[in-house]
């Protein structure tokens, strides 16, 4: 498998993460657009996601309900020798479930199991190749609630996905800290930043993270690729993944009601078309371009 699609499997699993010890986001709705440079291709994108930790006990242990909805308008204009009617319309809905208890010398560990349905439902049904799932386990030692001068958090852990390919999990390793009263970073996948707290109410960052989608397309396009010469070949997916630097903005209207913001360039921007073997059929769009996302979040 390729570095793209090493890429998508990262995101695919990393984009439908909800818990990490404990849930931060219980709800959250936002909009991502970006036009597509060098076409008149453009992404739009809404989400929506619920999370619901379920307190079990007195020493810690959680059960955490998740529920997340994407819709992803592409419009694809580009000529092409094919149907791309299917493509304006790309949603997926993932339930995930996952507990959480404590362990000795301040670490906790998180288990996590998720379903999801990604697809175009050109045939207004649910295929089996619609259907994608994932697992993971973390080990977390968080040390942000406990008055330290320097708060820090360390996450470890294994995912897995379908979607990725592999017959293996990958790993996963995550680490923040605050360093100055107003200042703090977070180093990770699929995010990491630097953040700066101006006041109460609002804070900037800078940040690098992935983001994209992933959808099966029920009836397959055969596609002929001039460009490389690679004859005649049956998409079966599409995919995007996009690695990207911006700056970032919080408002707190409350201190657990955030109104949040994106402006950011793509450093990597790959659209591609897909076989059943995740190999590359057509890419659509590779030039990077500008990015926006914003949204409404309630937290803990």
């Amino acid at each position: 498998m390729n570095k793209i699609c090493f890429l998508i499997s990262i995101f695919v699993f990393f984009c439908s993460l909800t818990l990490l010890g404990q849930v931060s986001d219980l709800a959250r709705v936002e909009y991502t657009y970006f036009p597509q440079r060098g076409s008149d291709n453009s992404f739009k994108r809404f989400r929506a996601l619920l999370n619901y930790p379920i307190k079990l006990n007195d020493k810690g242990s959680y059960l955490v309900t998740g529920l997340e909805y994407r819709e992803v308008n592409f419009d694809y204009e580009d000529l092409t020798s094919f149907d791309v009617s299917g493509f304006d319309r790309l949603r997926s809905a993932e339930f995930t479930i996952g507990y959480t208890f404590k362990l000795k010398n301040d670490w906790r560990f998180a288990i996590k199991s998720g379903a999801m349905v990604a697809s175009n439902f050109e045939n207004n049904k649910i295929t089996s190749d619609d259907l994608l799932y994932s697992g993971a386990i973390f080990f977390i030692k968080d040390k942000k609630n406990e008055g330290l001068k320097k708060p820090w958090r360390l996450i470890l852990g294994l995912q897995y996905s379908t979607t990725a390919g592999r017959p293996f999990p990958l790993p996963f390793v995550n680490y923040y800290k605050e360093f100055h009263p107003s200042w703090s970073y977070s180093l990770g996948v699929p995010k990491s930043n630097l953040k700066y707290t101006i006041n109460s109410k609002n804070k900037l960052q800078a940040f690098a993270t992935l983001d994209g989608f992933y959808a099966n397309l029920q009836n397959d396009r055969l596609v002929t690729d001039d460009s490389t010469g690679s004859g005649n070949q049956v998409a079966e997916n599409i995919s995007m993944t996009i690695a990207l630097g911006g700056l970032g903005y919080e408002h707190l209207f409350t201190k657990h009601l955030v109104f949040y913001s994106y402006f950011g360039y793509t450093l990597l921007n790959d659209i591609r078309l897909r076989n059943d073997d995740q190999e590359n059929v057509l890419t659509i769009n590779d030039q990077n371009t500008f990015y926006i996302r914003g949204g409404l979040k309630f937290k803990i």
